[in-house]
């Protein structure tokens, strides 16, 4: 799935959303197209001043690693980072509702909100893919993109500690997207994974709910973007 670059967005003036849309992109598939808006991108962010000086350096230094190492082996590194664990997933209701039932509503519910707010994605997005997600956010006003942000952290905050146990760069777009919304990056040990074989298994027929994301057969499940299991007032952080 590929992000679209466009660096000339009207809604780019309001504080934040520049970098809102860098991050979204550096998120995506390191493409040449990407490659080759590196410089614009940093500068962007550099402008835009929503990051501090060190997780602005932590973002830079991964742009400067893609521009400066070989291409293929930055697109193999994404894709055995992004696409071969649940951990690391870009998709967020790959967090929420794992494989359950719950998933294909809640992608309908989200997609509505941006019809509703005049984005409409072409036909192989997902409108759970983070990217798509920031891309949406940069084009809201500065207290809605961050309420969103926040409502969202804490799966962002599961990526990022994923991200940082695999020693990867991009754990800094993680951190950056939790210091926007006014939290601070905490590293969680990620949920033991399923071997491959057995998350791509196929359940018995007529056992209910096998799947995370869904408790008892039958029960109703809110559709929202999130399921928050901090157990702190409002999510705050300690």
């Amino acid at each position: 799935m590929k992000v679209t670059v466009n660096m000339q967005a009207r809604a780019l003036r309001r504080k934040g959303a520049a970098t809102l849309r860098v991050l979204a992109a550096l998120l995506a598939y390191p493409d040449a197209g990407l490659r080759a808006h590196l410089p614009e991108m940093s500068a962007l962010l550099a402008a835009d001043r929503a990051l501090g000086r060190a997780r602005l350096g932590e973002v830079q230094a991964l742009m400067r690693w893609l521009a400066a190492g070989d291409p293929v082996d930055a697109e193999v590194a994404y894709v055995e980072l992004f696409d071969r664990g649940r951990a690391t997933s870009l998709h967020l209701f790959e967090h929420v509702h794992g494989d359950s039932r719950d998933r294909g509503p809640a992608m309908i519910d989200l997609g509505q909100t941006y019809a509703r707010a005049g984005l409409l994605l072409k036909p192989d997005q997902l409108p759970d893919y983070l990217p798509v997600v920031l891309e949406f956010l940069s084009t809201q006003p500065a207290r809605e993109a961050r309420d969103f942000l926040d409502e969202i952290a804490h799966l962002v905050n599961g990526i990022f500690g994923a991200l940082q146990l695999r020693a990867s760069r991009y754990a800094s777009v993680a951190g950056a997207l939790l210091d926007m919304a006014g939290r601070q990056a905490q590293a969680t040990p990620p949920p033991c994974e399923p071997d491959i074989d057995e998350s791509w298994a196929e359940p018995a027929a007529f056992e209910g709910c096998p799947a995370p994301g869904q408790v008892r057969p039958g029960q109703p499940q809110p559709v929202r973007i999130v399921r928050n299991t901090d157990p702190s007032p409002q999510g705050a952080p300690q």
